[in-house]
C-alpha cells in the first residue's frame, strides 16, 4: 500500500508560525526568570536554573514583546489577505460541530483552542505594555496568569493536531508548499446573475453556462477579462500577502517605538540664585519646590506596601549652577525602622531578621529610596546593570539571594544612592554606591561568611553608620551572637526607641530613633551584659559619625508623616569623582522604593531623562522666595 503524502503548509504560514514559536520561547523563559525576583513567592523556579536564561533577561524580554506586538499585526494581515481566517473562524457552521462527528467536533475544539491562544496573546501584549508604564496590582495578575496559559497551550496544541491527522498533520508545519489563491469574495448579485442565465437556457433548452472562476462581481458573467500584461501603463501590481504582512508589523512596531518615545519623562532641573537654594530638612513648603516642576513616576512589583507592591515617587529637582536639590515624595503606609534589632534571650543576643543572610530580608529592615543615574540612554536595566540568575558570573561566589547580581560588563560605571531611613535619618547622609565590574572576590565572600554584590560597590571613603554584629555566613543566625556596642544608658535607649512593636507591618512613632549613637554606647564587655535584662531590645545599627571622602558626596534630611516619606538631597553637578555620574542634559535617572525590605525594591522600566538649564544672566533665572542655605551644607 502506497504511503500517504504529507500535505504540505504555505510558506508563509510556516515563516509565522515559527517565528512566533521563537519569540513565545524567549519571552517565557525570561519572563520566568524575571518572576523568580518578583514578589510572587516563585522561588521553586530555581529547580529550573540550569534552563533558564541567566544575565540579561529584560534585554531579551522586553524586545521579544515588541517583535510579538510586531508579529501579531502581520500575522491578522496575513490571514486576512491570503483567506486563511476561514479555517480559523468560529462560525456558528463551525461551532456546531461540537455535536456532530468525531472529526467535526475535533476541528471545532481546535478553532475554539485557536482563539483562547489568540485572546492570551493579546492579553499578554496589552498588560505587557501597561507593566512597561509602570501599572501593576491585577495587571501584573494577568500577566503571570497568561504566561501560563501559553505553557499550557503548548502540549494541549500539539495533542489536538495529533487527534486530528496524527503525525502526519504534525510534520505538515515543515513541509512548504504553494499558497493557494483565495477564493473570490461572496458576491449576492453575481449569484443572481448566474441564476438568471440559468433560467433563459432552461426556457430555451440549451445547456447553461459554466463561470469562469476567476471571474469577479466587476466583470459580467458573459465576458471573461484577457490576463494583464505586466508593465502596462495603469495595471495594479498585487504583492505578495507575506510581504504586506511584514510590512504592516514592522509600521506598527515602528508607531508603538515613536509613541513611547513622544511620551518618555524629562526631569527639568532649572537654575535658581545661589542664596535661594531649599533648606535641606525634609520639608518641602519652601516655594523652590512648588516653583519646581514634578515628574510623577509610577513604580511597581516591590515587596510589602500594604500589599500593592508599588508607589508613585514624585521628584523634583533645581541648581544653582554648582549644586543640584533634590525632592523625593513617596507614599509608604509605616515608617519602617526596625533595621536588625537585636534582642536579648536566656540563650543569649539573638538577631531579629528573615532571610537576612540570604539578602532577602522582607520584615525586619528599615525603608530605603534608591536613585540610579547613568550617564546615557538604556532602556532596559540589565543592558548594563543587572544579571538574573544564581551564579551569573560563572568564576565568582553566586548570588547569595538566588536571584542575581548588579554589575555592568564594558568597563562603564553607574552612580547608585541609597538613602536609608534608620542610617540615613540617623547620620544624614546617602550612601554613595556604584553599579561597576565584577569585584574581586573576597576571601570572606569565597569562604560564604559574606554575600558577594557583584559590581554593587560603595564609592570610596568611610561609612557614617555600621552593623551592631559581626555577619556570619547562611544559617549563622540561628545561634546567639555578641553586640559590638551597648547602650550606656539602657533607659534613654529604650525612651528613643519609643514603644517597641516587632510586627514588621507596625510602623515607629515620630521620633523614634533606631539606630545606636557611637557617642551613647560603649564596646561590648560581659559585666554590662549581665546587667542587662532577659526581653531588652537594642538597635542594630551603629550610627558612626559623619562620612568622609566619596561617601560624602550627598547631604540629605528626611520626614515621614500622613503615609509618606519626604526625602531632600543635594549634591555637586559634577563631584569630579569617577565612581559619580555628572548631573548634566542627557543623564537618565531611574528611582526604586524598599519598603521594610533589603533588595525587592519597586522598579520601573523606562528611564527618565534628565534636562539641566542654565540661566545666561541672573535676572533670566526663576524667581524664587530667598531662603537660609542648607543647614551644614553649601557646596562640596
Amino acid at each position: 500500500m502506497a504511503r500517504r503524502a504529507i500535505r504540505k503548509t504555505d510558506l508563509g504560514t510556516i515563516l509565522l508560525h515559527w517565528t512566533l514559536v521563537g519569540l513565545l520561547l524567549v519571552a517565557v523563559t525570561t519572563g520566568l526568570r524575571i518572576a523568580i525576583g518578583s514578589p510572587y513567592d516563585m522561588t521553586w523556579l530555581q529547580a529550573f536554573d540550569l534552563i533558564l536564561p541567566q544575565s540579561a533577561v529584560w534585554t531579551w524580554h522586553i524586545p521579544a514583546g515588541a517583535l510579538l506586538f510586531g508579529l501579531a499585526v502581520s500575522y491578522a494581515i496575513y490571514l486576512a489577505r491570503t483567506g486563511l481566517s476561514r479555517r480559523i473562524k468560529p462560525d456558528r457552521a463551525r461551532l456546531s460541530g461540537l455535536a456532530g462527528s468525531k472529526r467535526a467536533r475535533l476541528g471545532a475544539i481546535n478553532v475554539i483552542f485557536y482563539w483562547i491562544f489568540f485572546l492570551t496573546i493579546l492579553l499578554e501584549l496589552v498588560t505587557g505594555i501597561l507593566l512597561y508604564l509602570g501599572y501593576a496590582g491585577m495587571v501584573a495578575d494577568l500577566h503571570f496568569l497568561g504566561t501560563w496559559i501559553v505553557i499550557a497551550y503548548l502540549p494541549a496544541h500539539l495533542l489536538m493536531h495529533h487527534a486530528i491527522g496524527g503525525a502526519r498533520q504534525l510534520l505538515r508545519i515543515f513541509v512548504p508548499g504553494r499558497l493557494a489563491p483565495p477564493p473570490p469574495p461572496f458576491d449576492p448579485f453575481e449569484l443572481l446573475a448566474e441564476a438568471a442565465m440559468r433560467d433563459r437556457a432552461a426556457a430555451s433548452r440549451l445547456p447553461a453556462p459554466t463561470v469562469h472562476p476567476q471571474i469577479s462581481s466587476r466583470h459580467p458573467p458573459s465576458v471573461v477579462p484577457l490576463p494583464a500584461r505586466r508593465g502596462r501603463p495603469g495595471e495594479v501590481l498585487h504583492a505578495h500577502p507575506l510581504v504586506v504582512a511584514i510590512g504592516g508589523g514592522m509600521a506598527a512596531m515602528a508607531v508603538l517605538m515613536s509613541l513611547d518615545h513622544v511620551g518618555r519623562d524629562t526631569l527639568v532641573i532649572e537654575e535658581i540664585e545661589r542664596n535661594d537654594g531649599p533648606a535641606i530638612d525634609g520639608d518641602i513648603s519652601d516655594r523652590v519646590w512648588s516653583d519646581a516642576e514634578p515628574v510623577l513616576v509610577r513604580t511597581q512589583q516591590g515587596a510589602n506596601l500594604n500589599g500593592a507592591g508599588g508607589t508613585i515617587v514624585e521628584i523634583r529637582a533645581v541648581h544653582d549652577g554648582t549644586n543640584a536639590y533634590f525632592s523625593f515624595v513617596w507614599t509608604d503606609p509605616t515608617r519602617s525602622l526596625k533595621h536588625l534589632p537585636l534582642a536579648k534571650t536566656k540563650a543569649g543576643w539573638m538577631l531579629v531578621h528573615d532571610r537576612f543572610d540570604l539578602e532577602d530580608a522582607n520584615a525586619f529592615f528599615e525603608d530605603k529610596l534608591a536613585v540610579l543615574i547613568a550617564p546615557g540612554y538604556t532602556l532596559i536595566p540589565g543592558d548594563r546593570t543587572f544579571h538574573a540568575g544564581h551564579k551569573p558570573i560563572p568564576d565568582a561566589p553566586p548570588s547569595a539571594s538566588g536571584r542575581g547580581l548588579h554589575y555592568t560588563t564594558d568597563g562603564s560605571m553607574v552612580d547608585v544612592w541609597q538613602w536609608h531611613a534608620t542610617g540615613g535619618t540617623g547620620s544624614g547622609w546617602v550612601d554613595d554606591s556604584h553599579f561597576g565590574p565584577p569585584a574581586q572576590p573576597t576571601q570572606a565572600e569565597l569562604d560564604g561568611v559574606e554575600a558577594y554584590k557583584g559590581g554593587f560597590v560603595p564609592d570610596p571613603g568611610t561609612a557614617p553608620v555600621g552593623l551592631n554584629f559581626k555577619e556570619r555566613r547562611i544559617g549563622g543566625y540561628d545561634t546567639a551572637l555578641q553586640p559590638l556596642r551597648l547602650p550606656k544608658n539602657l533607659a534613654e535607649t529604650d525612651r528613643a526607641l519609643g514603644a517597641v512593636d516587632l510586627d514588621p507591618d507596625r510602623g515607629e512613632s515620630d521620633g523614634a530613633k533606631w539606630w545606636l549613637p557611637a557617642s551613647e554606647s560603649v564596646p561590648y564587655s560581659k559585666a554590662l551584659d549581665d546587667a542587662i535584662p532577659v526581653g531588652t531590645i537594642i538597635p542594630g545599627i551603629i550610627a558612626a559619625g559623619d562620612a568622609s571622602g566619596d561617601r560624602a558626596d550627598l547631604a540629605c534630611a528626611a520626614k515621614w508623616a500622613a503615609g509618606r516619606w519626604v526625602l531632600e538631597v543635594v549634591r555637586r553637578l559634577d563631584t569630579r569623582s569617577r565612581f559619580d555620574v555628572p548631573i548634566k542634559t542627557d543623564s537618565y535617572l531611574r528611582v526604586a522604593v524598599f519598603d521594610h525590605s533589603q533588595t525587592r525594591h519597586t522598579r520601573h522600566i523606562r528611564p527618565i531623562r534628565l534636562q539641566v538649564n542654565t540661566c545666561k544672566k541672573a535676572a533670566q533665572c526663576p524667581s524664587m522666595v530667598r531662603n537660609s542655605p542648607p543647614s551644614g551644607v553649601t557646596s562640596f
